[in-house]
């Protein structure tokens, strides 16, 4: 990263916990994963707590924070994961809690720069992954079975990424999964031809048996966040000269 100011750098961090008094350790595996048990005995290790620090200034300001987030947090009994801690300037993004930050041209404004929130390639993989698993042909004994399954992943999926640039990620899952679906139906009744396939279970192209329909990802409504820091109250703007912030 070169000298720019930030607007320009972030700081992603990530710390572990260790509490005393359990009878064993545990270490958090992947993200959003089930927990390991190794380690001494008697320790707890917590599931990483992922963060951001937004820097205004220099690649060197932002290095210059290891030392002062490591104080921060030792009190706490949180240290910091140099293993999972990147710097690197806003340009050029990064992942955070699913999410793909980064700041582009801004769409229809020449000249201007905005910061875009995309779901990010691994948690489209991950989703895509889950798919693929449960359109396994001999998951399910029926159509309706699957949709069943099917529709609540896809659901929860699209409902924490609708508050993103998520449209054109949608549209590709919903193609995907419709592949995946017709894929599995093909294989379920390998001696049908396509138009009596079409006919008895995708009546109008619309993938439903027993009442259960699929799940369409592109039908989620998009509704992106608007800027509102100047309107949000904080103890610190609320506060007069000579006041403490905070009363008790």
């Amino acid at each position: 990263m070169d000298e720019r100011d930030v607007r320009d750098a972030s700081v992603t961090y990530r710390t572990n916990s260790w509490r005393a008094g359990c009878d064993e350790s545990r270490t958090s595996g992947s993200e959003g994963g089930p927990e390991k048990r190794t380690g001494p005995k008697g320790q707890h290790r917590a599931p990483g707590r992922p963060y951001v620090v937004m820097v205004l200034g220099t690649r060197a300001d932002a290095d210059a924070l290891w030392d002062e987030v490591t104080a921060v947090l030792a009190p706490m009994g949180l240290r910091l994961s140099e293993a999972k801690t990147r710097v690197c300037h806003i340009d050029d993004g990064f992942d955070f809690l699913g999410w793909h930050i980064q700041r582009r041209a801004w769409r229809s404004r020449t000249g201007k720069m905005a910061v875009y929130t995309y779901p990010s390639k691994k948690s489209l993989t991950s989703v895509t992954d889950k798919v693929r698993a449960l359109t396994a042909r001999a998951k399910h004994r029926t159509l309706a079975d699957l949709l069943r399954r099917l529709n609540p992943v896809l659901r929860g999926w699209c409902n924490y990424f609708r508050y993103g640039v998520s449209k054109r990620t949608f549209s590709y899952l919903r193609s995907f999964v419709f592949k995946r679906v017709f894929g599995w139906i093909c294989k379920r009744h390998p001696r049908l031809n396509l138009h009596t396939l079409a006919r008895r279970h995708l009546p109008g192209w619309k993938v439903r048996d027993e009442g259960v329909e699929l799940f369409w990802p592109q039908a989620v409504v998009v509704q992106r966040y608007r800027y509102r820091g100047t309107r949000i109250p904080t103890p610190w703007s609320n506060a007069t000269p000579g006041q403490p912030a905070f009363t008790e």
